[in-house]
């Protein structure tokens, strides 16, 4: 295991199993959406095609060293990580969501953001934000200080939710500032010193329920309830065994695109994987 004390100045071992930093600033990302999520992560259709998706991408490209999954919430992707095989860090700054990682089984855990841990300059080998961009405000600043802790050949990974115009209250709700096409979240990646290496939209399969039960609704001003417990469940558990079906064809379809590393421009979510490029290459 990693010794955390040498490159993180900020952190001391907490009495739950976790490092902690006295300080933590405010997220955008409600603390009791991590209690709900807990509870539904594990039968999701949606948690499980996205850790696919994410596996797959870091096994084509694989981070130099030890992946830090910041602002990883309950551990879902952090333990697939693990489990893989790879050496991993969650960085999570809400209380809840570093203990139900320790629960999931997450070894090692940091309780804080990625800023008051105070991780060193050119420490990282890899960084994983996996919808947590659009939880930024200054998606660009915050960017470019992952861009300062990876080493040179690092490697971010992230997943942000796809095109504005599927907005809708759930966005609002989930403390989300925008959506991102495309090409406007490897503009950012590329503006701050990235070098994007791959990018796809997934959940292609997804826009027209959202669209018609979630985008058109808010558009219209018709309220829908959003985000509690039933509601999250409902969303998350595909009841229907035919639905379950169809949903699991179109997730094994999507995922050989991404295991083949091709490109698709249409989907509910952006994957991509950039690099912090070595000096003289």
């Amino acid at each position: 295991m990693l010794d955390l004390s040498a490159i993180a100045a900020n952190i001391e071992p907490g009495p739950e199993g976790f490092w902690i930093s006295p300080t933590v600033s405010a997220i955008s990302y409600p603390e009791s959406a991590n209690e709900i999520y807990f509870g539904v992560e594990d039968a999701s259709f949606w948690f499980a095609h996205r850790n696919q998706c994410i596996l797959a991408a870091i096994r084509n490209f694989p981070p130099p060293g030890a992946f830090f999954d910041i602002g990883g919430g309950n551990g879902y992707v952090a333990k697939a990580l693990q489990d893989a095989g790879l050496e991993v860090v969650l960085v999570e700054p809400g209380i809840q969501g570093s203990r139900n990682a320790r629960r999931r089984g997450v070894l090692q855990v940091v309780c804080s953001t990625l800023q008051h841990a105070g991780f060193g300059c050119g420490v990282l080998p890899g960084a994983g934000l996996f919808d947590v961009v659009e939880h930024i405000e200054e998606d660009g600043a915050f960017l470019a200080d992952v861009h300062s802790h990876l080493i040179p050949g690092g490697r971010i990974y992230l997943t942000v939710p796809a095109f504005q115009q599927f907005w809708s209250s759930e966005d609002a709700g989930a403390g989300h500032w925008r959506r991102y096409t495309l090409s406007q979240i490897c503009g950012v990646l590329e503006s701050n010193g990235f070098e994007v290496e791959y990018a796809t939209c997934f959940f292609r399969f997804l826009l027209p329920p959202i669209f018609f039960f979630r985008a058109l609704p808010y558009w219209l001003g018709v309220s829908a309830e959003r985000g509690g417990r039933q509601a999250v469940q409902r969303d998350h558990r595909a009841a229907n065994p035919v639905l379950r079906r169809g949903i699991g064809w179109l997730s094994r379809r999507e995922l050989r695109r991404v295991v083949s590393r091709r490109r698709t421009g249409l989907g509910a979510s952006c994957l991509v994987v950039a690099k912090k490029p070595i000096p003289g290459d």
